[in-house]
């Protein structure tokens, strides 16, 4: 964080974690060795049929008639992810609904006015109060 004259800057660090039944993978260049030069996150299903057998359940991958149960999980990817990696763009424009939703339901939002800031590749907002002390914040999300 930062303090200016009439402004105070937040920058975070959002850490984003595969839902269950999944794992990212960072992709590899064409060698199968070092990360491509603009390495993409994919979004992998795994096996955990070892730790559901103990409940009588399939996995993601192993669901009978090869068909994934349709969950929240499910719907979440298709609206982070381009095909199968993840997209930062959606992930930011996501990201930034659910803080506007939010604010609305704050009781701060009758006394500061919260302003959405252009950014592709993370959340970027700002709240400015009635003395005018801005408040920036930035999340950049990590995996």
């Amino acid at each position: 964080w930062s303090v200016h004259e009439n402004s105070i800057t937040y920058r975070l660090l959002v850490l984003l974690w595969p839902p269950p039944g999944h794992s990212f993978t960072l992709e590899l260049d064409t060698t199968g060795q070092l990360p491509a030069k603009q390495p993409s996150i994919r979004v992998v299903l795994e096996c955990l049929c070892s730790k559901k057998e103990l409940l009588g359940d399939a996995c993601f991958l192993h669901h009978p008639n090869n068909k994934l149960p349709r969950d929240q999980s499910s719907c979440l990817l298709r609206t982070l992810c381009t095909q199968s990696c993840l997209d930062v763009e959606k992930i930011a424009c996501w990201v930034r609904l659910l803080v506007r939703t939010a604010w609305l339901l704050l009781p701060q939002s009758h006394h500061c006015q919260l302003t959405l800031l252009p950014s592709s590749q993370s959340c970027r907002f700002q709240l400015t109060s009635a003395s005018k002390m801005n408040i920036c914040t930035e999340m950049i999300f990590a995996v």
